[in-house]
């Protein structure tokens, strides 16, 4: 980083990585109640709660209007987008009955054979799309 760029226009550079969040102090304090919300989930009387009404159990926490529609919905990718920690989150995955591959691959769109085949590979390919804003 230098002299001339503050630290708020150096980690702004982060969300021109296509296909990354980079988990930063901003996204930490979006998503603090929402990844507190995902490791209650470790305790299993919290799971049964949890799986006996989802949305009521939600009500017990200080969750924005968007991440408790995309908790309720599973749109990781949202939910990551809105402050949450992929590791706090496999929490919810995991209640479900899904592994981290699996949870994954419907993040990428990828079925959850295509996905493990190319992790499996060597993971996505550094060639191709850099910069979100240059589109290069």
């Amino acid at each position: 980083m230098t002299a001339d760029k503050d630290i708020h226009a150096y980690l702004a550079e982060f969300d021109d990585i296509p296909g990354t969040r980079v988990y930063t102090a901003r996204r930490a304090r979006e998503g603090y109640h929402l990844n507190q919300f995902a490791m209650s989930l470790m305790k299993p009387a919290n799971r049964e709660r949890w799986k006996a009404d989802e949305a009521a159990y939600l009500a017990d926490w200080k969750l924005t209007d968007d991440q408790r529609e995309a908790v309720l919905g599973r749109d990781y990718n949202r939910l990551l987008d809105l402050g949450g920690n992929i590791y706090f989150l496999a929490k919810v995955f995991s209640t479900d009955g899904l592994s981290f591959l699996q949870a994954v691959s419907t993040m990428t769109g990828m079925s959850v054979e295509d996905y493990q085949a190319m992790m499996v590979a060597g993971g996505r390919s550094p060639e191709g799309l850099r910069s979100i804003r240059d589109k290069t």
